[in-house]
């Protein structure tokens, strides 16, 4: 099985965004020393606690802190932009990166609503149903799909700079909506299950079974994103996911602000009743344990997705306990062996 990261850039206690870029370079030389298979950056907008704003920016320090994994976006908000635009940025990741990116594309706002409005200069959201034309149009500027036809305002624009090599496009998701639209582009899917604990496997499933060759690729490709807290045992694991319970609770409840809590703090805090059961549900987008535990779990999920590939996000308020996890799990599926 292989393994990619996403990597969120997390700032942690007492850190700002400085030590967090610090901390996700040094995480992607490590993923490309021990064999994994891609890394990919977020993009979150007016957010304290996550530093990745611009994932175009951040890959093309990535792509040179790395010489073997591919980068990419986990992923571009592309309601927000011009495709035209994108196509460029991507254009010159590849001709820095050539062969080696990645171009994940999301629907989500990525932020709070002034953060969309400015984003998008104050135009409205486009429709839901523009959303496979946007595609379409980044497919023909990165020339992976036919070109626009002639009666485009657009049919004579190119992107620069002019490069050999095309990035994989992959739709991200945590419905079913991206899944339909990836399936009739050509495009790969990538499930959240990191962001929705359910329904994923059949989303995967309806792609897979309506996949025809588009706009944005020819083959089916198909991965799933959780969160994964391996530790040393499943004692230590735990401790360290009481962490992520708890940042997760804070999110629910709309206290964004917060630092990311350790997990002292995750010990002494009064949780209700209703806070116990929504810690309960959010361990379905988790994985959590020691080396045997985590083995057996992330196998199992890979088959429930009827993938060879997962992605896994560590986020722990010790960044060394989080390196700890990557190393831990490049060791248990043998990375540098693929």
């Amino acid at each position: 099985m292989k393994l990619g990261v996403l990597d969120q850039s997390p700032i942690g206690r007492g850190e700002d965004a400085v030590v967090a870029f610090k901390h996700t370079l040094e995480l992607a030389r490590a993923a490309d020393r021990l064999g994994y298979s891609r890394f990919w950056v977020s993009e979150h907008h007016d957010t304290t606690g996550l530093a990745g704003s611009s994932p175009e920016v951040l890959l093309a320090a990535i792509g040179a802190n790395a010489s073997r994994i591919r980068i990419g976006s986990g992923g571009v908000l592309l309601p927000h932009y011009s495709p035209y635009k994108v196509a460029e940025n991507f254009r010159v990741l590849e001709a820095l990166y050539p062969g080696r990116c990645d171009l994940g594309i999301g629907r989500a706002p990525g932020g709070m609503p002034l953060a969309s409005i400015a984003l998008r200069n104050g135009a409205p959201k486009p429709p839901e149903e523009r959303f496979p034309e946007t595609l379409r149009e980044l497919g023909a500027y990165l020339e992976s799909g036919p070109p626009l036809g002639p009666e485009h305002p657009l049919a004579e624009l190119r992107a620069t700079p002019r490069v050999g090599t095309v990035p994989e496009i992959w739709l991200l998701g945590s419905s079913g909506y991206s899944a339909a639209v990836a399936s009739r582009m050509g495009a790969g899917f990538s499930f959240a299950h990191f962001i929705n604990g359910y329904g994923g496997q059949g989303a995967v499933w309806d792609y897979l079974r309506s996949f025809r060759p588009g706009p944005l690729g020819t083959m089916p490709r198909v991965n799933a994103c959780v969160f994964v807290i391996c530790a040393d045992t499943d004692a230590i694991a735990e401790w360290e996911a009481s962490s992520m319970d708890l940042r997760l609770l804070y999110n629910e409840k709309g206290e964004f602000g917060r630092p990311f809590p350790t997990a002292e703090e995750a010990a002494a805090y009064p949780y209700s009743e209703w806070d116990r059961a929504r810690i309960a549900d959010n361990r379905k987008r988790m994985i959590v344990g020691g080396p045997d535990r985590v083995r057996k779990a992330l196998a199992a999920f890979a088959d429930s997705y009827r993938t060879d590939e997962v992605i896994v996000t560590c986020i722990m308020s010790d960044f060394r306990l989080r390196m700890r996890s990557y190393e831990l799990l490049a060791e248990l599926f043998d990375l540098k062996g693929r």
